[in-house]
């Protein structure tokens, strides 16, 4: 049932034109193919450098910040870091009745 409604839809959407709309065709000249071919293969280069340098500059960007950070000052009272300082009860368990 349920099927045959989505194959319906979709003969109608393929008969109606609009498809090839969306649906590129490749273009039947040879050279014409391989200039697109080009294309494609270089828009891809020019997004990977563009991504590697962009990944650089942040790796850049925060190793600079890393090392240009002014050094916390030694304090003599400073404490451990996880260890935690308070008062403590020990309380009874609650006997289950």
């Amino acid at each position: 049932m349920i099927s045959n409604f989505f194959n319906t839809l979709h003969l109608r959407y393929r008969a109606s034109g609009v498809s090839a709309v969306f649906s590129p065709r490749k273009p039947r000249h040879p050279l014409l193919r391989l200039a697109f071919g080009l294309l494609g293969l270089a828009l891809l280069a020019v997004l990977l450098v563009f991504g590697v340098v962009i990944g650089a500059v942040m790796l850049t960007a925060g190793l600079a910040m890393r090392l240009l950070r002014r050094p916390e000052q030694p304090d003599a009272g400073r404490r451990r870091h996880g260890a935690l300082d308070g008062e403590f009860r020990i309380i009874d368990k609650p006997l289950l009745r």
